[in-house]
């Protein structure tokens, strides 16, 4: 091998080596610009204020203390750790806290995963996997504790898909990994769930005598995995907490994120399920029938549920790279030729890139402050029922979060696992006056004296008509109604 030939492979080994954290980097400055859009769920309210709750308390909550609804009830927040990482960010830096943290999950994410393909395809396939990942995931990208989550997701499904490529057991080593995910997020269940097809990938072409004792040691990890998802303050409890949310029945199809895809009109999801037939086609890709299940299961999630269209993205590519690489192999680098001033170039150019991002968010920062979206923060209408000192206001579900945050109790929020399927479907048929009678049976068992709801909603219309009720205050946000007669409310102050 001449000398030219091997330096040119070096260098290219360098270049390959930074070109995760360049695409990463790139990921991070685009949604720090595009940070305003992080910011438009009002799930982040309670979030963030569950987090200073516990740094306050130097506890974890075990009952609802926010709603006047459940009062007490068992609740657990399966996602503590990324509470407090939102908790801490916004205390420090306002609204750019929690989009920087963001943005520097979705950096995270995208470089691991480029660095996952890239074991297996060339730069621009994986780069342009990436950029189609992030594009289907575009909806979910939100300031909560699931992206903070997301690349651990990437990470522990590239050691799982690792091993089994290898026909080998995930090393002990990355079951800090389960730990991590299961006190960021209670979506760690699917990295429990995703053991069982990996092992069957792992033992599908060997001897029979090697398939039972490679599955025994894939079992014992198993076993090891969901004892590292225990390694959380609650305990065994934080797997009852995280499965809650998946028996709620019919109340998933009502809530958005949680609804079945919908292809009355074209999407990026769409397209992405087509365009994964197209490949399989023109390739002429020939997968092992684990593979194929962990495909389907992945198809399967996003069409039942859009929150789950993220995993179809990351996640099958990472399926797929090892049989798109054997069509079209990478060249194999010289090994061994990396000296150290070599590795110190890189580590140079891996500063420079980070030095360079943090520079850009100073700057960014310096003229431009980000804001929630207006339509999750009805400020006027709450200002006036602290003002008439309003005790029981039956608020809509997207204000839940808000009002948590101004200290306000609420009739209902985001935390569907706590208020149950027939509570919320109730309260979902009332908003939507579907049957008069469920509204004011909810006013009057609840003994509301005031109601925050969406300005265009079916019941703040309906409520305009009501004897008892009247309208007062109206905004392109949200209306108040109250009793007029005024029980259960004070007057307002002068």
């Amino acid at each position: 091998m001449s000398l030219s030939f091997t330096n040119s492979i070096t260098v290219q080994s360098r270049a390959r080596a930074l070109v995760p954290l360049c695409v990463g980097a790139g990921a991070y400055l685009f949604f720090l610009y595009i940070g305003d859009t992080l910011l438009q769920d009002s799930d982040s309210f309670w979030q963030i204020k569950i987090g200073q709750w516990i740094l306050d308390h130097h506890a974890l909550p075990y009952f609802d203390i926010y709603s006047f609804t459940r009062p007490g009830e068992p609740w657990i927040s399966t996602s503590w750790l990324s509470q407090i990482l939102y908790a801490v960010s916004y205390a420090h830096m306002d609204w750019a806290g929690p989009v920087i943290l963001t943005a520097l999950a979705i950096a995270a994410s995208v470089a691991i995963f480029v660095y996952l393909l890239d074991a297996h395809l060339e730069i621009p396939r994986s780069v342009l996997f990436a950029m189609l990942a992030v594009l289907l995931s575009l909806h979910h990208i939100l300031a909560r504790p699931h992206i903070l989550a997301l690349p651990v997701m990437i990470a522990w499904v590239g050691v799982l898909m690792n091993a089994a490529d290898r026909k080998v057991t995930p090393s002990w080593v990355w079951l800090p990994l389960m730990s991590l995910w299961a006190n960021l997020h209670g979506g760690f269940v699917l990295g429990l769930a995703l053991i069982g097809p990996m092992a069957l990938e792992a033992i599908w072409t060997l001897e029979s005598g090697k398939q039972i004792r490679l599955l025994a040691r894939w079992f014992l990890f198993g076993v090891a995995a969901m004892l590292a998802a225990c390694v959380t303050p609650y305990g065994w409890r934080t797997l009852l907490g995280a499965t809650n949310i998946l028996n709620l029945g019919e109340l998933l199809s009502v809530i958005s994120e949680w609804m079945p895809a919908n292809f009355a009109s074209f999407s990026a999801f769409e397209g992405a399920i087509l365009g994964l037939i197209a490949i399989g086609l023109f390739r002429g890709l020939t997968l092992s029938p684990p593979r194929i299940l962990l495909i389907l299961l992945f198809t399967w999630m996003g069409l039942t549920h859009v929150r789950s269209i993220e995993a179809f993205a990351f996640l099958v590519p990472l399926v797929l790279a090892k049989p798109l690489g054997e069509k079209s192999p990478l060249p194999q680098l010289a090994q061994g030729t990396e000296t150290p001033a070599a590795r110190y170039v890189t580590m140079m150019g891996a500063l420079m890139i980070a030095a360079a991002a943090w520079t850009s968010t100073s700057i960014y920062m310096s003229h431009h402050r980000f804001t929630f979206t207006m339509d999750q923060t009805p400020v006027a209408a709450v200002d006036l029922l602290q003002q008439r000192k309003a005790q029981r206001i039956f608020n809509a579900y997207q204000f839940g979060g808000y009002l948590i945050s101004r200290d306000i109790p609420v009739f209902v929020d985001g935390r569907a696992e706590l208020y149950g399927e027939t509570f919320v479907m109730d309260f979902f048929k009332a908003i939507e006056v579907k049957k008069l009678d469920n509204l004011m049976r909810l006013l009057e068992e609840h003994k509301i004296d005031a109601t925050l709801l969406v300005a265009d909603s079916p019941a703040a219309q309906v409520l305009d008509h009501i004897k008892g009720w009247k309208r007062l205050y109206g905004d392109d946000i949200a209306v108040i109604h109250v009793r007029d007669d005024g029980a259960g409310a004070a007057p307002a102050k002068p």
